[in-house]
């Protein structure tokens, strides 16, 4: 199971995250948030991590002059909620929110090469199952599951749903922005990933 962990805020807790197995980490650009990063902090802490996993910023700008910032840092995917425009410029992959509030599948996102459930904004409200099953079977796209998920029940989660990826904010932190490295080993760990362990030298 791939695995982001969101709402990272510095180099440390990126490359921990990284070191453990994340397939990708996330950071979050935007005022909003608790969790807000400027680009260039953006691009210190992407900066800091290997080549082999995803960067991701988090957005929820609706300023095409914001959106052209974020793309200038080129993190592997865009996660945006809003409506905005993505400059041409940009090649990595566009994920779209969806939210509880989609009621008819044929209203899912387009134009995006991946679909986030996530209603909660790293506030740690749980995501609804119902409504994540209807979205994974009706899209065309691949699926992430994000929203209140955490080391005890993230296991349970991909079991029954099957997403593509799932996405951890809230869930492994000792605060809003700061990871806490016991949560994030064990929230690995449930979702099926092992840490990687550096040898010893004899």
């Amino acid at each position: 199971m791939r695995v982001k962990i969101c709402g990272i805020t510095n180099k440390n807790d990126a490359v921990f995250a990284e070191t453990s197995g994340a397939d990708a980490v996330g950071v979050v650009i935007s005022e909003e948030s608790k969790r807000n990063v400027t680009p260039d902090k953006a691009k210190e802490i992407f900066s800091a991590l290997g080549p082999f996993v995803s960067t991701v910023i988090v957005t929820h700008t609706e300023s095409e002059e914001e959106m052209r910032e974020i793309a200038e840092v080129n993190p592997s995917a865009i996660q945006v909620s809003a409506d905005v425009r993505i400059p041409d410029s940009y090649r990595g992959k566009i994920i779209r929110v969806v939210s509880d509030n989609v009621h008819n599948p044929e209203d899912l996102p387009k134009n995006c090469n991946a679909l986030i459930i996530d209603s909660s904004r790293g506030e740690g409200k749980e995501f609804n199952r119902n409504f994540a099953e209807e979205v994974i079977r009706h899209s065309k796209v691949p699926v992430i599951l994000a929203g209140g998920l955490n080391p005890e029940n993230v296991s349970d989660a991909i079991r029954k749903l099957s997403p593509y990826a799932v996405d951890v904010c809230s869930g492994v932190e000792e605060s809003p922005g700061i990871k806490d490295r016991f949560l994030i080993l064990d929230f690995l760990k449930a979702a099926g990933k092992l840490p990687v362990l550096k040898r010893k030298k004899l």
